[in-house]
């Protein structure tokens, strides 16, 4: 017995050694004939050179397609693939995988632009099934004729994953179980059928072994796997690129899943509109990825409780809403590229600890972002449209104190507001304090505006404006009365040769030696004197500017009593006002006394410049300069008079 079974093990051995050793002599041969023919092309000093350049694929895949045999892409011990197999080859092909039965070292098959009928293929997929191949790869396939029921043997296999990628039916007319029982029901452990316009899959007629699905890139609808009990081993699942619109439904489809930790569901046409519909998931799912979809808000009522990883990228969401998902589990999410205007809090997200809300509408993201998720470690949070202002500055200030948890700082991290910091990275914006700070600014301008109202106060006292503005007033008014009595009046007729303004105190010296020596003799000098030429009626102030305007000279005689009188102060600020006003000569200043400049007060500053750069007569103590100062007083004062108005007179009198 033990002989028997030695001669059996060897006898297989050899059959596989014999299968082998076929396929390398075939190999060789292509091999030959490939060289043969570039040989003959190129020259034989480049030949080396060019044979070097030629891809893997061309270098063993040169063979005449008239003699109907398969193009080799890759012969090695553990892998093997083969191209362009149609129904002319297929039988070849059978009998060359029959001779890799199970215990083979070939593990990898590849079978690429294959076009054949239904049960030709069957025949491979049955061959294969019961070979050593473990991993098992269809590109390019072209189903030629009608699809039938076909009885196929599962058992015994050494298959671990089938991977099928652009399979193209021609026959329209078929029933749809007859295809898809056959790969439901396969007892493997993965199972990829992408990019192959399936509209559907059926659920496994028994306790499915599958472990890993991918149906990327078909038409597969809400109808997959609805009620479907027999995937409990399944852990993940891919139906990415398809056609699904209920967010509701596929979470039902996963309920029954109770393995599934992986559920991609990106790139569909998935809505959910909420109104207290109630979702479903499999309590084991902690990866799904819902990109690019067009979920909303209401998204967040419709998730998996424990999900730990979760893909709401390119989506339609504008708000996180509180307290509606309470996924404690959460330790990644990603909302980038969707509408937000602002950072999410992490009242319902405790564990949250990666954060992607890039390309967002967020224009000033919170700075307490941290505060609420503590256990963030990244945020990544660029590209979106920055507006620089005061309340991006705790923003910039947050990642500072944050330590490096901004992913892409700086360079993703540009201002786009407003139109002429556009470009700035933030790190490079800067405001003041006091810019910023609204309680500071405005205690700032506060405190400005008393100091300013303090010091305007303080030179209105100093410089007397009040008294200015008020004899500015008085003036004002005299004119506009003066106007409205003789509105044809041109002016004011000269009557006086000067105006007399002296303090009380010093009127003995004015009436016993000014006047008298003014008024008589030769070339007499007619005075306006406030006792003998003031109107009963009219105010003092009114007084005063009459006889300012109708004096050819005003006449000021100074002496400390003088700069302590209120009037002598009016008459100083109204002939000085006619001096500036009609651009003439019309002060004389007599210094009767000395005054120390410590008496003048501060508002007779103008007499102060006046004094400072006009030349004043100084009453001489000695009785032999009287005369000379007498003659320079008339010289200054010397002018003729036209004639007097009579009837002015006749008022004075």
């Amino acid at each position: 017995m033990t002989q028997n079974m030695s001669f059996l093990r060897n006898l297989f051995l050899y059959k596989c050694l014999f299968a082998l050793t076929f396929w390398n002599h075939v190999s060789l041969s292509v091999e030959k004939e490939l060289f043969t023919s570039v040989s003959n092309n190129f020259p034989e000093d480049g030949f080396n050179q060019k044979i070097k350049s030629l891809p893997l694929q061309y270098k063993k895949s040169h063979q005449s397609k008239a003699d109907s045999v398969w193009v080799v892409i890759q012969n090695t011990t553990e892998s093997l693939s083969l191209s362009e197999i149609t129904n002319d080859n297929v039988k070849k092909l059978l009998a060359l995988l029959s001779n890799f039965r199970q215990g083979c070292r070939l593990q990898n098959l590849t079978l690429t632009n294959v076009s054949v009928n239904w049960n030709a293929l069957m025949e491979i997929f049955q061959t294969v099934w019961h070979s050593s191949v473990e991993y098992f790869n269809l590109n390019n396939v072209t189903l030629l004729s009608d699809i039938i029921s076909y009885d196929f043997d599962y058992s015994g296999t050494s298959m671990k994953a089938l991977t099928m990628k652009k399979i193209l039916i021609k026959d329209l007319y078929f029933i749809q179980d007859d295809l898809y029982r056959i790969f439901a029901d396969m007892n493997i452990a993965d199972m990829t059928v992408a990019d192959s316009e399936m509209i559907h899959m059926l659920c496994p007629s028994s306790k499915s072994p599958f472990r890993y699905l991918n149906f990327l890139k078909n038409d597969l609808t809400d109808l997959l796997f609805q009620k479907c009990d027999n995937l409990l081993q399944l852990e993940t699942l891919i139906l990415q690129k398809n056609k699904f619109e209920s967010l509701r439904k596929v979470s039902f489809m996963t309920s029954h899943m109770k393995s599934l930790k992986y559920l991609d569901m990106s790139s569909n046409l998935l809505r959910h509109d909420g109104a207290d519909v109630q979702c479903q998931w499999a309590g084991s799912l902690s990866e799904l990825d819902l990109s690019s979809n067009q979920l909303a808000d209401a998204v967040f009522e419709c998730l998996p409780v424990n999900v730990k990883k979760l893909s709401l990228q390119n989506n339609q969401i504008s708000n996180v809403p509180r307290g509606v998902a309470e996924l404690k589990s959460l330790e990644e999410l990603n909302l980038a590229s969707n509408r937000l205007a602002d950072l999410p809090g992490c009242s319902g997200f405790t564990s949250l600890q990666f954060l992607n809300i890039e390309m967002n509408s967020i224009l000033t993201p919170s700075a307490d972002f941290f505060q609420s998720c503590p256990r963030v470690r990244e945020l990544q949070a660029g590209h979106n449209p920055f507006k620089c202002s005061c309340e991006l500055q705790a923003f910039i200030r947050l990642e500072r104190q944050a330590g490096g948890k901004l992913f892409g700082w700086p360079a993703a991290y540009v201002c786009e507001y407003p139109e002429g910091l556009r470009g700035t990275e933030l790190k490079d914006f800067h405001l003041s304090l006091l810019a910023c700070n609204t309680t500071l600014l405005l205690v700032t301008a506060l405190l400005l505006t008393l100091v300013l109202v303090a010091a305007v106060a303080f030179l209105c006292i100093y410089l007397d404006v009040p008294w200015y503005v008020r004899m500015t007033w008085q003036w004002t008014q005299t004119k506009r009365r003066a106007w409205h009595n003789h509105p044809g009046d041109q002016g004011a007729v000269l009557q006086f040769h000067a105006f007399i303004s002296y303090s009380e105190h010093d009127s003995p010296w004015v009436k016993n030696e000014l006047i008298p020596n003014l008024e008589k003799g030769e070339g007499c000098v007619q005075l306006c004197q406030h006792e003998r030429n003031f109107i009963p009626g009219k105010s003092i102030v009114e007084n005063i500017i009459n006889c300012i305007e109708k004096s050819y000279k005003s006449i000021f005689v100074l002496s400390p009593n003088f700069v302590q009188s209120e009037w002598c102060h009016y008459e100083l600020y109204f002939a000085h006002h006619k001096l500036f006003s009609e651009n003439s000569n019309s002060l004389i200043l007599i210094l009767l006394e000395p005054i120390p400049p410590y008496l003048i007060p501060a508002r007779y500053h103008k007499l102060k410049a006046l004094m400072a750069k006009r030349t004043y007569l100084e009453w001489p103590k000695e009785r032999s300069k009287h005369a000379l100062f007498w003659a320079n007083l008339r010289a200054a004062i010397s002018i003729n008079l036209p004639k007097a108005d009579e009837n002015w007179y006749e008022e004075t009198d």
